[in-house]
Protein backbone atom coordinates (compact mmCIF):
# COMPACT_ATOMS: atom_id res chain seq x y z
CA UNK A 1 0.00 0.00 0.00
CA UNK A 2 1.60 3.73 -1.11
CA UNK A 3 1.37 6.13 1.67
CA UNK A 4 2.28 9.82 0.69
CA UNK A 5 3.15 12.18 3.44
CA UNK A 6 3.54 16.30 3.85
CA UNK A 7 4.86 18.19 6.27
CA UNK A 8 4.68 22.20 6.12
CA UNK A 9 5.96 24.79 8.67
CA UNK A 10 4.56 29.00 8.71
CA UNK A 11 4.94 31.46 11.34
CA UNK A 12 2.09 33.69 12.36
CA UNK A 13 2.39 36.84 14.55
CA UNK A 14 0.14 35.92 17.30
CA UNK A 15 0.86 34.22 20.62
CA UNK A 16 0.54 30.27 21.21
CA UNK A 17 -2.38 30.86 22.97
CA UNK A 18 -4.51 33.07 20.36
CA UNK A 19 -3.76 30.62 18.13
CA UNK A 20 -3.55 26.64 18.80
CA UNK A 21 -7.25 26.67 20.28
CA UNK A 22 -8.28 27.38 16.56
CA UNK A 23 -7.19 24.07 15.57
CA UNK A 24 -9.72 22.09 17.06
CA UNK A 25 -13.03 21.42 15.44
CA UNK A 26 -14.92 24.23 17.23
CA UNK A 27 -11.99 26.30 16.89
CA UNK A 28 -11.85 26.13 12.79
CA UNK A 29 -15.25 27.50 12.84
CA UNK A 30 -13.21 30.62 13.25
CA UNK A 31 -10.97 30.93 10.22
CA UNK A 32 -11.92 27.94 7.61
CA UNK A 33 -14.93 29.30 5.26
CA UNK A 34 -17.74 26.91 5.59
CA UNK A 35 -16.59 24.65 8.23
CA UNK A 36 -18.53 22.42 9.97
CA UNK A 37 -19.18 19.66 11.75
CA UNK A 38 -21.18 17.18 13.64
CA UNK A 39 -20.67 16.54 17.34
CA UNK A 40 -21.19 12.94 18.55
CA UNK A 41 -19.66 13.55 21.83
CA UNK A 42 -22.19 16.05 23.57
CA UNK A 43 -19.22 18.46 24.33
CA UNK A 44 -17.01 20.87 22.63
CA UNK A 45 -14.22 20.06 24.84
CA UNK A 46 -11.68 18.58 23.30
CA UNK A 47 -9.80 14.81 24.54
CA UNK A 48 -8.33 12.13 22.85
CA UNK A 49 -10.40 9.53 21.30
CA UNK A 50 -13.28 12.69 20.73
CA UNK A 51 -15.14 12.11 17.70
CA UNK A 52 -16.70 13.88 14.86
CA UNK A 53 -18.09 13.85 11.74
CA UNK A 54 -17.56 15.98 8.15
CA UNK A 55 -19.19 16.45 5.03
CA UNK A 56 -16.61 15.79 2.31
CA UNK A 57 -14.42 18.62 3.44
CA UNK A 58 -10.40 19.58 2.75
CA UNK A 59 -9.30 16.08 0.44
CA UNK A 60 -12.35 15.03 0.95
CA UNK A 61 -14.69 13.27 -1.59
CA UNK A 62 -16.74 11.42 1.10
CA UNK A 63 -17.73 12.36 4.96
CA UNK A 64 -15.26 11.26 7.25
CA UNK A 65 -15.37 10.66 10.30
CA UNK A 66 -12.48 12.36 12.79
CA UNK A 67 -10.74 10.74 15.81
CA UNK A 68 -8.71 12.75 18.12
CA UNK A 69 -5.05 10.10 18.61
CA UNK A 70 -3.51 12.75 20.68
CA UNK A 71 -4.00 15.72 22.46
CA UNK A 72 -1.41 17.42 24.07
CA UNK A 73 -2.48 21.10 25.06
CA UNK A 74 0.55 21.98 27.31
CA UNK A 75 2.79 20.98 24.50
CA UNK A 76 0.45 22.23 22.32
CA UNK A 77 -0.05 19.24 19.53
CA UNK A 78 -3.12 17.86 18.08
CA UNK A 79 -3.16 14.55 15.85
CA UNK A 80 -6.25 13.55 14.54
CA UNK A 81 -7.34 10.43 12.26
CA UNK A 82 -9.43 10.93 9.82
CA UNK A 83 -11.17 8.64 7.81
CA UNK A 84 -13.35 8.04 4.81
CA UNK A 85 -14.31 4.23 4.71
CA UNK A 86 -13.94 2.39 1.31
CA UNK A 87 -11.63 5.33 0.44
CA UNK A 88 -8.51 6.54 2.78
CA UNK A 89 -7.39 7.19 6.17
CA UNK A 90 -5.70 10.67 7.17
CA UNK A 91 -3.48 10.92 10.15
CA UNK A 92 -3.41 15.03 10.59
CA UNK A 93 -1.11 16.84 12.82
CA UNK A 94 -0.50 20.13 13.96
CA UNK A 95 1.91 21.70 16.74
CA UNK A 96 2.48 25.29 17.82
CA UNK A 97 5.83 26.34 19.17
CA UNK A 98 6.66 29.84 20.38
CA UNK A 99 8.97 31.53 18.36
CA UNK A 100 8.79 34.76 20.75
CA UNK A 101 5.72 35.89 22.66
CA UNK A 102 3.65 37.46 20.00
CA UNK A 103 5.08 34.73 17.10
CA UNK A 104 4.03 31.09 16.61
CA UNK A 105 5.41 28.35 14.26
CA UNK A 106 2.50 26.84 12.69
CA UNK A 107 3.78 23.10 11.57
CA UNK A 108 1.12 20.95 9.61
CA UNK A 109 1.92 17.21 8.40
CA UNK A 110 -0.87 15.16 6.82
CA UNK A 111 0.01 11.39 5.89
CA UNK A 112 -2.66 9.42 3.85
CA UNK A 113 -2.96 5.57 3.08
CA UNK A 114 -5.27 4.74 0.76
CA UNK A 115 -7.73 1.72 1.24
CA UNK A 116 -9.24 1.55 -2.51
CA UNK A 117 -8.92 2.05 -5.74
CA UNK A 118 -10.27 5.51 -5.56
CA UNK A 119 -8.30 5.93 -2.52
CA UNK A 120 -5.20 5.32 -4.27
CA UNK A 121 -5.62 7.76 -7.42
CA UNK A 122 -5.92 10.52 -4.77
CA UNK A 123 -2.74 9.33 -3.05
CA UNK A 124 -1.08 9.25 -6.63
CA UNK A 125 -2.01 12.25 -7.55
CA UNK A 126 -1.36 14.31 -4.29
CA UNK A 127 1.46 16.13 -4.60
CA UNK A 128 3.84 18.27 -2.72
CA UNK A 129 2.76 21.61 -4.43
CA UNK A 130 -0.52 20.73 -3.86
CA UNK A 131 -0.12 20.25 -0.38
CA UNK A 132 2.08 23.33 -0.21
CA UNK A 133 -0.79 25.35 -1.86
CA UNK A 134 -3.50 23.65 0.37
CA UNK A 135 -1.32 24.99 3.80
CA UNK A 136 -0.75 28.05 1.93
CA UNK A 137 -4.14 28.71 2.06
CA UNK A 138 -4.65 28.06 6.06
CA UNK A 139 -2.06 30.52 6.59
CA UNK A 140 -4.05 33.10 4.17
CA UNK A 141 -7.27 32.47 6.19
CA UNK A 142 -5.28 32.93 9.63
CA UNK A 143 -4.06 36.03 8.73
CA UNK A 144 -7.67 36.75 7.63
CA UNK A 145 -9.01 36.36 10.64
CA UNK A 146 -6.52 37.44 12.94
CA UNK A 147 -6.71 40.99 10.72
CA UNK A 148 -10.38 41.06 10.98
CA UNK A 149 -10.34 40.77 14.43
CA UNK A 150 -7.87 43.71 15.37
Amino acid sequence: MKTVEYTNTFQIGQPILNLFPLFSPEGEKYWVPGWSYENVMGTTELSEDYIFLTKSHDHGSADAIWLVKRFDPDAHVVEFYRVEPGEKVGVVKVKCAEVESDKTEVEISYKYSPLSEKGEHFVSGFTQADYDEFIGEWKELLLKYFASKA
